[in-house]
């Protein structure tokens, strides 16, 4: 019965994210507005016991691991271990002593442990019984992708590459830096991620923003707000696409073989500028930053700067409401999940600080037809904030991975969880 529950179709409360302003593959588009912009911070108080995120009916939700630290990011290898990347964002004296706070009290700041851990689950129960330090002594590490032997480890600074043996516990080798990168960025875009082309011939390299809208010049942002491909060794660096302000979760659609990407926008045009989006993305295409949002919609800040790259500027494909900080992107390859989620998109939702409504604070659903979004999106895995009022969150989702048995993983990096959601059977 629960099974057939998820089957009909989403509830009114999971469609509860279409009447959110910048939803959809044409959103509504406020007028900018320079003086209207928020803060707003959540609070961190934790996970009582016996409590959990909530998830559609015919789905259960349990805690694959827990007692993490700043579990952000995560990638399934192919014998089923969980790779975890433990990593923090660090303070920084030129931010507003508002936005330090909101980071140590929200648990996004304090000590980074640089590290990656494996989670195992031998016995397939849906609980890792097994953890070790996989990788340590790592600058801030995010993004990993396997390509036959050779573990690629994103950290803030460069692109490193490790040799891996199935099974593998730990891996004591030191590493070779193929990529540097420019560390670090505005606010929280240090993450830097890394995914393999199906056929493992290259590599692709997500690099956040140094800036808000360029505000320390662009020379600061040369090889920022861009995803760029490189071979395996590192050689032949290309900007593949760029104008993505931090471009994060990257994923091939398997309909279409596509790169697609979750994309944070800016900040200080207002609560509803500008959206998030996930897009496919174009060799050699411009998205906008820092000169236009969501296609060719110009920034007031940067009005009449460069007429040539809005003209230019492609509209995403689909936006996913603003201040979100969608992060998270996996396009659903199990066969658990009722059919209408198979190839659809689950997008993580870390949530914002910057609207005077939280927004965000939950994993969304996209579906999709035929390689491109189809109907309106589903609120996924819900609860996260407890208390919209005070301010109080259990928990931020952000990476998302899929097990060999179907089920859904989820970083909660607030939370120290990975959270597992699994079809009821």
């Amino acid at each position: 019965m629960l099974a057939a529950a998820a089957l009909a179709g989403p509830t009114a409360a999971q469609q509860s994210s279409v009447e959110t302003p910048g939803i959809g593959p044409d959103p509504a588009l406020p007028i900018p507005d320079l003086t209207a912009s928020a803060e707003k911070f959540s609070h961190i108080i934790g996970w009582p016991d016996g409590r959990a995120p909530t998830a559609p009916a015919g789905f259960t939700v349990t805690a694959f691991a827990r007692k993490l630290d700043s579990p952000r990011w995560l990638y399934v290898l192919p014998n089923g271990d969980v790779l975890v990347a433990e990593a923090r964002t660090l303070p920084k004296s030129e931010q507003p002593a508002s936005m330090r706070q909101h980071m140590v009290t929200s648990g996004s700041v304090g000590v980074s442990q640089n590290r990656i851990v494996l989670l195992r689950d031998a016995d397939r129960d849906g609980v890792a019984e097994t953890r070790s330090v996989f990788l340590d002594n790592l600058n801030q590490p995010f993004g990993m992708t396997l390509v036959g032997d050779t573990l690629f480890v994103a950290n803030t600074d460069g692109v490193m590459r490790f040799p891996y043996k199935e099974g593998d516990r730990r891996i004591e080798a030191p590493g070779d830096l193929i990529l540097p990168l420019p560390a670090g960025g505005y606010n929280n875009h240090w993450t830097r991620n890394v995914v393999a082309k199906p056929d493992g011939r290259k590599l692709y390299v997500s690099v956040g923003s140094a800036s808000n809208v360029g505000e320390y010049g662009m020379d600061e942002e040369v090889r920022r707000a861009n995803i760029l491909e490189i071979n395996l060794d590192g050689s032949g660096e290309k900007v593949f696409a760029s104008g993505l302000r931090n471009p994060n979760g990257m994923a091939w659609q398997p309909a279409t073989g596509a790169l697609w990407t979750a994309v944070n926008e800016r900040d200080g045009l207002g609560d509803d500028l500008v959206p998030d989006y996930i897009t496919s993305v174009r060799e050699d295409g411009f998205y906008g930053w820092p000169y236009s949002y969501f296609g060719k919609n110009e920034d007031p800040r940067l009005k009449g700067k460069r007429p040539e790259l809005v003209a230019r500027a492609i509209v995403p494909d689909y936006a996913v409401g603003s201040h979100t900080a969608s992060l998270g992107l996996v396009f659903y390859s199990g066969r658990a999940f009722p059919e209408r989620y198979r190839g659809g998109a689950f997008v993580g939702q870390r949530g914002s600080w910057n609207r005077s409504r939280f927004a965000g604070y939950k994993v969304l659903f996209v579906p999709f037809r035929d390689g491109e979004p189809a109907g309106p999106p589903e609120d996924f895995l819900t609860g996260f904030m407890a208390n919209p009022q005070t301010g109080e969150a259990h928990g931020r989702p952000v990476g998302l991975g899929v097990l060999e048995d179907g089920s859904l993983l989820v970083t909660d990096d607030a939370g120290n969880m990975v959270w597992r959601v699994q079809a009821a059977r």
